[in-house]
């Protein structure tokens, strides 16, 4: 980084009410001695040698597992057999979810950089004054929108929320967004225009419910293996449309493949809407009582007739109609997207499109039916209601003052403290750093310099910052390694909280394990932030996450999200998790529930809107410079995102090739003279990748697939953004093989 950090050392004091978090009380001898953290056992309420359920820390899918515990420490666990998301299943990932937490690179002390440029480990008050002096000093130069977070979906909810308000409330930063934004924030943005409110509106009962599943850009065979066993276990013998490029594990299985042109989705959908609406194969009466901008809908995909659709799509017109016909004859028709859609530069009307579909049809707030959009992190409904990022804390509106009072009041702190808007979205605090906008940058749980789209430029943006702090439970990410402050964080298992999972369920996560040397909980160093930044006092509440939970549901009165009637971390564990809306003195009926069943939404009026727009180009489609179009995606159940936990386990990592690796098609690959298993070069007009060529017809002539999770992939991709949502377009930019000699 520009200026390299000065070693210092001073106490620092933490009030009482937040000795609970420390497993003791938290002196300035402790602070100085950093082995004495992390050594308490599990809490009180766990015997020694119990068992105890608490969901996943990978997907949003949000299964259970049973943590078995001796001597105070989690030995192993297993799939918790009565949870009503997962009754008794786990995914390769779930079965290893304790192996990252034994890691030989789990950060055990915070390190700074020092003035030779190296990290060097120093205690937590020396941590505490330099993040405090550094970031005041770049905001008393530049002002204080000159400092932002990036936070993460992989946090408990009220982590997140803790940091989001700190940061915002508490520090004056007007800028922090999530890498929740590189995975929901298309359907975050679809489902709040068309619905009036982010509301997925579905129970993980409906896979079972279903006699049509139309799977949009989505392959839970292998990204949610045990929603796509909920699928199997559908005794309706039901239809399967899978829409997508690729022919993916779960087209495969399916029984009706769509294999598209990359991104004409949109004008697939819109086909489909027009023969439904021409044969009258509609719901009309729901659509008189529910539904807005009907004509004006059914005039635009007028123009969209089967020959232009066929040509766009490179599906007959015959498959198309057959479609149609299924999804007419279908009385309980499900659609489900996810990042195949979400990730793309018109992300949100495509979205919108299969929300369309489901309105016209009636196919919503009834069993089997809805428009789902599957959630990416274990967190990420957490992050976008209440991570104070996307929306103010309890789904509110920044730009709205009854909502910026509502919240002021029920925190008890200066409406004037909380910003009219949500400030700058990732890409645009990656941007601003570019820019000389932000000078300051603190990384909470995500890795950004493998991740981000068109990663090498990313990683020229964030050596441009004068300070840059990474809060992870390694210190060996690629983003970590770039940090000038690095803070230890415990992980799932080593700290309580709620995640919320796709289908708006909140489940509990429990300490069962310690945390290395003197790694500390995200929430109590928030806590320490708090305290040294000199806003102690304005989070004297936030005691502990259970506390803040009941905060959280307070500013929840009245919204769509009202959770006012869960009260406790054990009333979560007794009824098997909860979904919301569950108001104050209501009675859980099912513990499957959806929205919409009496046909009201979130606009004033009650009704859902049909929103759609034209279809637009690929921003870089392929050309004789670069033939190939490349498109990314998981690349099997067991990895996750940048691999900085399943790569921490043997027995994943023997479950899917160490090198990256190219799907190519084999009339492609014999035109370049391939061979299965050479090397070659995967070259955009970014950067270069070496990979191993699988040559397969699971990708079409044209096209060419690469896994997300390695370090390469996104040293390729074009950077670009939907327009509505700011989500990054991973899935699509121009790439040219060359054989390694």
């Amino acid at each position: 980084m520009n200026k390299p950090t000065q070693e210092t050392s001073r106490g620092l004091q933490v009030p009482n009410p937040f000795e609970r978090l420390f497993d003791g009380p938290l002196t300035e001898q402790m602070l100085l001695s950093p082995a004495k953290f992390g050594l308490g056992l599990v809490p009180d309420r766990l015997a020694p040698d119990a068992t105890t359920n608490m969901v996943c820390g990978f997907c949003s899918t949000g299964c259970s597992l049973s943590v078995h515990l001796k001597d105070g420490q989690a030995v192993n666990l297993s799939p918790s057999p009565d949870y009503p998301v997962n009754v008794g299943m786990a995914c390769p990932k779930g079965w290893e979810a304790l192996a990252p937490l034994q890691s030989d690179d789990r950060g055990t002390t915070p390190l700074l950089r020092n003035k030779s440029g190296k990290h060097a480990p120093v205690d937590w008050a020396t941590a505490m004054e330099t993040f405090c002096d550094r970031f005041k000093a770049i905001q008393s130069e530049h002002g204080p929108e000159s400092i932002a977070f990036l936070g993460t979906g992989q946090m408990p909810t009220e982590e997140l929320a803790f940091l989001g308000a700190l940061a915002k409330f508490g520090m004056g930063m007007r800028h922090g967004d999530g890498n929740t934004r590189q995975c929901m924030a298309t359907a975050v943005t679809a489902y709040k225009q068309s619905f009036g409110f982010d509301a997925p509106p579905y129970t993980y009962d409906d896979f079972e419910q279903s006699d049509v599943i139309v799977f949009v850009g989505a392959n839970p065979c292998i990204a949610h293996p045990i929603m796509w066993q909920r699928v199997m276990n559908n005794k309706n013998n039901p239809a399967i449309v899978v829409v997508d490029p690729r022919k993916t594990e779960t087209a495969v299985c399916a029984s009706h493949h769509l294999a598209i042109q990359p991104k004409s989705d949109m004008a697939l959908l819109y086909g489909l809407a027009k023969i439904l609406i021409q044969n009258d194969w509609i719901d009309r009466e729901f659509i008189d009582r529910s539904v807005n901008d009907f004509d004006q809908f059914a005039e635009f995909v007028s123009e969209f007739d089967l020959d232009h659709v066929a040509s766009q799509t490179g599906i007959s017109s015959q498959r198309i109609q057959e479609i149609a016909e299924l999804i007419h004859q279908g009385k309980r028709v499900s659609f489900w997207w996810t990042m195949g859609v979400n990730q793309s530069y018109q992300g949100t009307r495509t979205a919108q499109a299969i929300i369309n579909l489901a309105l016209i049809t009636g196919n919503i707030g009834r069993p089997g039916t809805g428009a789902n959009s599957i959630t990416g992190q274990c967190n990420a409904m957490g992050s976008r209601l209440f991570s104070n990022t996307t929306s103010l804390l309890g789904g509110h509106d920044f730009t709205k003052a009854e909502h910026r009072e509502k919240v002021a009041g029920q925190l008890g702190i200066d409406v004037e403290t909380i910003p009219d808007d949500a400030g700058f979205s990732y890409d645009q605090i990656i941007d601003g750093i570019l820019d000389g906008k932000i000078k300051g940058l603190w990384i909470i749980a995500t890795n950004p310099a493998h991740s981000w789209i068109h990663q090498s430029r990313c990683k020229q943006i964030l050596e441009k910052l004068d300070f840059l702090v990474v809060q992870d439970m390694y210190h060996s990410t690629e983003t970590a390694v770039l940090a000038d402050l690095y803070l230890p964080a415990a992980g799932w298992g080593e700290k309580d909280g709620t995640f919320i999972n796709s289908e708006r369920r909140l489940g509990v996560l429990k300490k069962v394990a310690r945390a290395p040397g003197s790694a500390l909980s995200d929430f109590a160093i928030f806590v320490l932030v708090a305290h040294c930044w000199g806003v102690g006092e304005q989070f004297a509440q936030w005691t502990d996450p259970e506390s803040v939970l009941q905060i959280l549901a307070g500013l929840t009165k009245g919204q769509p999200c009202d959770i006012t009637g869960i009260t406790s971390y054990q009333q979560l564990d007794d009824e098997g998790g909860i979904q919301w809306p569950l108001g104050e003195g209501h009675a859980i009926q099912s513990n499957q529930r959806r929205l919409f069943e009496d046909g009201r939404f979130y606009h004033a009026d009650g009704k859902a809107k049909l929103i759609f727009d034209s279809p637009q180009p690929m921003p870089e489609p392929a050309c004789c410079e670069y033939p190939l179009v490349m498109m990314t995606g998981r690349g099997s159940a067991a990895q996750w995102h940048t691999q900085t936990r399943t790569s921490k386990s043997s027995v994943l990592a023997r479950l899917y090739p160490n090198a990256p690796f190219v799907e190519i098609n084999p009339t492609d690959a014999t035109a370049l003279g391939l061979k299965p298993q050479q090397d070659v070069v995967v070259e955009s007009r970014r950067g270069r990748a070496t990979a191993n060529a699988m040559i397969t017809p699971t990708v079409a002539p044209g096209n060419v697939f690469m896994p997300m999770h390695y370090d390469e992939v996104n040293q390729l991709t074009l950077s670009h953004f939907d327009p509505y949502s700011k989500q990054p377009s991973y899935k699509d930019c121009a790439v040219k093989i060359i054989p390694k000699v």
